[in-house]
């Protein structure tokens, strides 16, 4: 009760004319959103350039350019069928230039984009999770109302209006369904047209698109997928948001089997089963919270999936799609100089259970975010058991300003042992291996060394279970079956901005 009444204290002094703001930053680990524009950009006059004479006042430019140097130590990859040792260096250069205000209601932004891969021993012909060369990441026209007929919330916030028409990445909910995938060198894009009514600091949001998702290639230009249109929805109620935020949402993924051309990696699709109509709704419903100053917070989604799609071209059988996920996640911070955060999370996505029953329920993850479900990237958010505990603190040290540091500990289990670990490829279709994947342990630093350079350094060790232990040796997943039962990642990453 006291928490209900110090929230309608602070928002009833909207009466008194103030401007103040619904939103809530969520704490629930990996789910903060990449802003818009990102946060490389920056307006011209806030940089370094303002101090040349005839820039100082020039607000309506955003430019951004920033360049990321990652090394990586890859031991036993398990995302890879070979036990090698792999040591690639991973480069990413983006550059963004927008103009706002100046020509409102019009504006236009373009984000430029490479992404390499050196000093690897696996081939960059068709690895798109790496590599896609000189590339247009974002290209877009916007019409943006600021004052609208919706008028303005009880803090006095406009409602504001953009639609924006051409190609665009974003990052919705909590990243694991529809993300730009900021820890991966490449980038997840669409193109199309997005409309939303509200902004971030009001107590309510409407974002809707209707895209095709860009195809992306290593070498080629990139193209928007005719195969595929992805339909969505998603609203933020924040009214209550001291106590608690909304997010209910929908997504329609189409799918034309006879116009599939290419696979995630941009290469020919040879396979049948690849090229098969579908139809997959997804609805959900997020809520998270930051209770005021007591020091907990939550985070919990469920999620419903269900539709269509064929086995094959060769017999034209539909089976149905049937499939759910559902996360939570609750913290504590201690009121400590160092600010530390401990925290429990427990995932599920469905698996498939049996190739006969005219039933798909694998979880179809769309185009989300795999990194919170693993900091070696080997988890997915399909077919999945994920138990973690984290600590996230900022530790105060003389010669290191500004660190951040985060540890965790995490159990996978297949949600069904008949289905695959997919980033692994292995799978035993009799259920004889067990559903115990394995557990890792992580550790990650990060720190600026100066207002230009950030630095990050991770770890991440694999121990895998038996069903990963058995899975290796049979031989249709063309595994490498002596290798070791544990992994190791290592990376350091420096990202350089201009401004």
């Amino acid at each position: 009760m006291p928490l209900l009444l110090a929230t309608g204290m602070q928002y009833a002094s909207a009466a008194d004319g103030s401007i103040g703001s619904y939103y809530v930053e969520r704490k629930s680990f990996g789910t903060s959103l990449e802003t818009e524009p990102p946060k490389y950009v920056k307006q011209l006059n806030k940089t370094w350039l303002k101090d040349v004479s005839g820039l100082e006042d020039v607000n309506w430019l955003d430019i951004g350019l920033d360049h990321r140097i990652r090394y990586e130590h890859r031991d036993n990859d398990f995302r890879r069928a070979k036990d090698v040792i792999d040591d690639p260096i991973l480069l990413r250069t983006r550059a963004y230039i927008g103009i706002k205000d100046i020509l409102d209601p019009l504006r236009f932004a373009v984000e430029l984009g490479d992404a390499r891969r050196n000093h690897s021993q696996f081939s960059r012909e068709y690895d798109t999770r790496d590599v896609n060369q000189g590339e247009v990441v974002q290209a877009y026209l916007e019409l943006f109302f600021k004052e609208t007929l919706l008028g303005k919330d009880d803090l006095g916030n406009e409602r504001p209006i953009s639609i924006k028409v051409g190609r665009q990445a974003l990052e919705q909910g909590d990243k694991r369904l529809v993300a730009r995938n900021g820890y991966r060198n490449t980038t997840n894009n669409f193109e199309g047209v997005r409309a939303v009514i509200g902004q971030q600091s009001n107590d309510w949001q409407l974002e809707t698109f209707a895209f095709k998702p860009v195809q992306r290639f290593t070498v080629q230009a990139d193209e928007d997928n005719d195969a595929q249109h992805f339909y969505g929805a998603l609203a933020n109620w924040r009214r209550w948001s001291q106590v608690i935020n909304l997010q209910p949402y929908y997504y329609l993924l189409e799918q034309d089997g006879d116009k599939v051309k290419y696979d995630l990696n941009g290469r020919d699709v040879t396979s049948l089963t690849s090229r098969i109509d579908r139809t997959i709704h997804t609805a959900g419903l997020r809520a998270y919270g930051v209770l005021g100053k007591t020091g907990w917070d939550y985070d919990a989604n469920y999620t419903k999936q269900w539709g269509e799609q064929d086995t094959s071209l060769t017999n034209k059988t539909k089976v149905d799609h049937d499939a759910y996920a559902y996360n939570a996640e609750v913290g504590y911070t201690f009121d400590q100089s160092w600010k530390p955060r401990l925290s429990g999370f427990y995932g599920v996505a469905t698996g498939d259970k049996s190739s006969t029953d005219k039933k798909n329920q694998r979880f179809e993850r769309l185009f989300g975010f795999a990194r919170p479900w693993s900091n070696s990237d080997t988890i997915e958010m399909s077919n999945i058991r994920a138990t973690k505990i984290r600590a996230e603190f900022d530790p105060k040290v003389s010669f290191i300003k500004n660190l951040k540091i985060d540890t965790g500990y995490s159990w996978y289990r297949l949600e069904s042992d008949t289905d695959s670990w997919g980033p692994a490829t292995l799978r035993d279709t009799k259920g004889l291996s067990g559903s115990d994947i394995g557990e890792e342990f992580d550790i990650t630093a990060r720190f600026p060394i100066n207002n230009h350079i950030y630095t990050t350094i991770g770890y991440a060790h694999f121990m895998a279970g038996d069903f990963t232990k058995n899975a290796v040796r049979i031989a249709s997943n063309k595994n490498d079956p002596t290798r070791r039962d544990n992994s190791d990642y290592l990376y350091v990453q420096f990202e350089i901005s201009a401004f």
